[in-house]
């Protein structure tokens, strides 16, 4: 499988990302058949967060490894400081709690990607970075980026590392799908738009793209008619989007693969760093994913399927 490498890690990170919102230790037997087949393809990393399945899941994967004993071949991305029902917390206390419990959770004393959930712009980047770098020195994160963080406040945030000579964000997990979110899915959501894709090629900045596929958009469930899914009409439907499954569609008869795998392939072939995170829940769709990162796009196949009048 396809890697990227991301500054402050010594392992390389797959192009694809096994998600994990779904995992609880009572269907472990699902977890663990998810995991071991995903691994046996390849894969090294697994997204999850403080707050997925009310912790749940985070528990899941640390049993999982502790079985394993694999823990030095893994890779873990998890996430914290979501906000709550009070409001934003992304501050040095509520990092430390959050990080605390998920370290505890996965049986390990250190995770390889750690993301800030979401963003709260009424806090200095400065009190943000200096406490990330706290844990940082002490050993518990080997690298922090922003989920759902715009580009504006990535570079804020890395001007001041770089100023005060510490470590900067090295990654970013936003949304990044051939179909083009109206409005974000969730508050407080970011995806990516043509001048943000611009400044990852500039900078190089690795991006772990969420909901890559959009939320199955490009499976062949979708279309104008259906309108069961309330908020996939919200935040997909329209002209531009459909046209887009129409090309990603002509492009994968061309390449004799499918359209979420074309969906799934203009993802990878950005111009920068990119990862996808995937939702596999069977052998049969892990395999369509793995068949969908081996598809090499070229800029003017790119073009095509993402510009439309």
């Amino acid at each position: 499988m396809r890697t990227i490498q991301i500054e402050g890690l010594d392992k390389p990170v797959a192009c694809l990302i096994q998600g994990s919102d779904y995992f609880r230790p009572s269907v472990y037997d699902k977890v663990c058949s998810v995991l071991d087949s995903y691994f046996a393809i390849g894969g090294n990393t697994i997204d999850t967060a403080y707050g997925y399945c009310g912790g749940e899941s985070e528990q899941a994967i640390g049993q999982w490894m502790k079985d394993r004993g694999n823990r030095s071949d893994v890779v873990i991305l998890t996430k914290g400081a979501h906000h709550d029902k009070n409001g934003p917390r992304v501050n040095p206390e509520a990092i430390a709690h959050d990080l605390g419990i998920s370290l505890e959770r996965l049986g390990t004393d250190y995770i390889d990607l750690y993301a800030l959930h979401r963003d709260d712009p009424n806090v200095p980047v400065s009190i943000i970075v200096d406490a990330l770098n706290e844990h940082i020195r002490a050993g518990r994160i080997k690298a922090i980026g922003g989920s759902n963080w715009t580009v504006q406040r990535l570079q804020e945030a890395n001007d001041y590392a770089a100023a005060s000579g510490q470590v900067g964000f090295t990654f970013s997990s936003p949304n990044l799908s051939l179909a083009k979110a109206k409005e974000a899915f969730w508050a407080g959501c970011v995806s990516v738009d043509a001048a943000d894709c611009a400044w990852h090629e500039q900078q190089q900045f690795p991006l772990l793209s969420w909901s890559s596929q959009a939320r199955g958009f490009f499976t062949g469930r979708f279309s104008p008619e259906v309108q069961d899914n309330a908020d996939m009409v919200r935040v997909f439907y329209s002209d531009a989007n459909w046209e887009r499954l129409r090309r990603a569609e002509q492009l994968g008869k061309e390449k004799g693969v499918s359209t979420i795998q074309i969906a799934l392939a203009y993802v990878l072939n950005q111009p920068f760093p990119t990862c996808a995170l995937i939702g596999a829940q069977s052998p049969e769709e892990l395999e369509s994913c793995r068949q969908g990162a081996e598809i090499v796009l070229t800029r003017d196949e790119l073009n095509w399927l993402e510009h439309v009048e």
